[in-house]
């Protein structure tokens, strides 16, 4: 008997100690985290704007020196920096503080939904930081200053997430981490241009869907930001509260950057955010070749398609970009288009890009987009805006309002339309791209000399209206689509029923449906809701493949 109580002694001593050692292990990871994660910010000799004020004109619009900021009739904020990298984002901060600090709100909350337990945000938060933990080494220096201005206007709120200068340059990794961490459900964003024979006027029209989703009410505080660095061209890019870098933009050159989410592996470590890539793209170039250029000396850890327009080459091209790899896409004709997969000899023939026509919803997408431009011939800014608009798949069939397969899936952060050679560029406003599509003339957005009263300066004769699907019974219903959705989401009960009559041509209704009945129990019903998903039109395989093991389950605990 005492011989067994000492082999147990002995075995309860060694998994003490193997425990404690996992756990030293474990924190010591933490630690090593914590460490390789962190983030100095730049050294800055003159510090003196921190001490400016903005000055306000009325509720909704300030000025700073000849920097301005305001909200627009049409719902979008409008702003304009000048200046030097660390004065401008200072100014930035300062001029749009309620939006920044909102913004990350918004960002945190959104988080917090997708992921309740706070045991693993705090491991992501970590993973992240891993992610991450080189980034600021390959940012450039005056990106760092700006973001490092900004940063002194963001919420107080979140310290311990980490400071101020490391949460805003983290966010502007956000895109890359997520659609990197989250490959079975891509950000669909869809892209095209037109020129010469297939534009009326012959020129250079670039029309593009951003469907970056992160909750309803990160989408509520779009800014047009018109910025006049001290350093390359004056441009403008869509963009929110804290961010700099950009996903949708022209500059004075006529050069146009957008970019779309191709399939990535799980990174091994940080590079340059693409959104900053595409940045100094904007910033600093002024041709097809000169965004090549930049965008080859820098390493991302993400696989992206830049769609360049170019003014100066009345064309356009796509710039695909991975970890290990770029190319050049030049269809040699008068048109292009861009979903989320790479179309280059070199890169088109990757294994993630095989593996990306063959299960998303990128090449559905692609074709519908090609029957809409050839069945409207020539095309017009008007004609951009449909297409953009447009929720029908394939032959026009009615897929369901909101799935991924359809252009418009009613999911968009903004929609824009650039016209290079002319400067102007129309800009969605809410809801999605169904709002008014305003028009601004960078030509006499950058003619202005500060803002002297609060006034409008889009350009009200090029105004697009909104689309009439917002006075149908289909958008109500729609509406209320969602409002159910989100009541699932939430743990709520709800009519069934109800929720597939509202979208009865969209899989993922009865998707929610059944998965909402498998959850209680209830698995004959779920069962017939899951059969129902199998016969509409589903957007992806792994989506597919959930439905067929559900109905496994089914028929396995009936």
């Amino acid at each position: 008997m005492a011989k067994k109580k000492s082999i147990w002694r002995r075995l309860g001593k060694i998994l003490a100690y193997t425990a404690g050692f996992f756990v030293l292990l474990i924190l010591g990871l933490f630690i090593y985290l914590w460490i390789v994660a962190r983030m100095q910010p730049p050294e800055i000799a003159d510090k003196s704007a921190l001490q400016w004020q903005r000055k306000q004109l009325d509720s909704t619009a300030y000025t700073l020196g000849n920097s301005w900021f305001r909200k627009s009739k049409s719902g979008l904020y409008e702003m304009y920096v000048e200046g030097k990298p660390f004065e401008r984002g200072v100014v930035y901060g300062k001029l749009a503080e309620e939006l920044v600090q909102r913004q990350e709100d918004h960002f945190t909350e959104q988080i917090g939904k997708m992921i309740p337990s706070k045991t693993y945000q705090h491991f992501l938060k970590y993973l992240i930081g891993w992610f991450n933990r080189n980034m600021d080494k390959n940012v450039p220096e005056e990106y760092k200053e700006e973001i490092y201005g900004v940063s002194f206007s963001a919420s107080p709120n979140y310290g311990f997430i980490g400071t101020n200068y490391q949460r805003i340059m983290n966010y502007h990794a956000a895109h890359d981490i997520g659609h990197a961490l989250q490959n079975l459900a891509l950000v669909g964003c869809t892209s095209f241009g037109t020129w010469n024979d297939r534009s009326e006027d012959s020129s250079l029209i670039i029309g593009r869907n951003f469907d970056f989703y992160v909750g309803d009410k990160f989408a509520e505080d779009k800014i047009v930001a018109f910025y006049r660095p001290d350093k390359g061209h004056p441009f403008v890019m869509i963009t929110w509260g804290g961010f700099t870098g950009v996903v949708s933009g022209m500059n004075m050159q006529g050069l146009t950057v957008t970019i779309n989410a191709a399939k990535s592996e799980i990174p091994s470590g940080s590079a340059t955010p693409v959104s900053l890539v595409a940045r100094e793209i904007l910033q600093y170039a002024g041709n097809i070749q000169e965004a090549y250029a930049i965008a080859a000396k820098r390493k991302m850890f993400v696989s992206e398609s830049f769609l360049i327009g170019s003014a100066a080459d009345n064309r356009a091209a796509i710039i695909e970009k991975t970890p290990d790899g770029i190319a050049l896409y030049d269809p040699k004709g008068s048109e292009i288009s861009c979903a989320n997969h790479f179309q280059s000899q070199q890169l088109g023939a990757s294994q993630a890009n095989r593996e990306q026509l063959a299960g998303s919803a990128s090449p559905y997408r692609y074709e519908r987009l090609q029957q809409l431009l050839e069945r409207n011939g020539k095309n017009s800014v008007a004609k951009t805006i449909a297409i953009l608009r447009d929720q029908r798949g394939l032959n026009d069939a009615d897929i369901g309002m909101g799935n991924e397969k359809a252009l418009n899936q009613l999911i968009a952060h903004h929609a824009i339309v650039f016209k290079p050679k002319e400067k102007i560029v129309w800009v969605s406003a809410a809801p999605w791209q169904l709002g008014e599509f305003v028009a601004y003339d960078l030509n006499k957005v950058f003619a202005m000399n500060g803002l002297v009263s609060d006034h409008e300066i889009c350009d009200s004769s090029l105004i697009v209206p909104k689309d009439s699907f917002l006075l149908t019974d289909n958008y109500r219903k729609f509406m209320d689509f969602r409002r159910l959705k989100q009541a699932v989401m939430d743990g709520e009960e709800i009519d069934v029923k109800q929720i597939t009559a509202d979208n009865p041509a969209y899989y993922h209704a009865w998707v929610i449906a059944g998965d909402y009945l498998f959850k209680r129990k209830q698995f004959a019903e779920a069962k017939k809701y899951y059969q129902q998903a199998l016969t509409k039109e589903i957007a992806t395989v792994p989506e597919k493949e959930h439905i067929q093991r559900q109905i496994e389950q089914c028929d396995k605990l009936k």
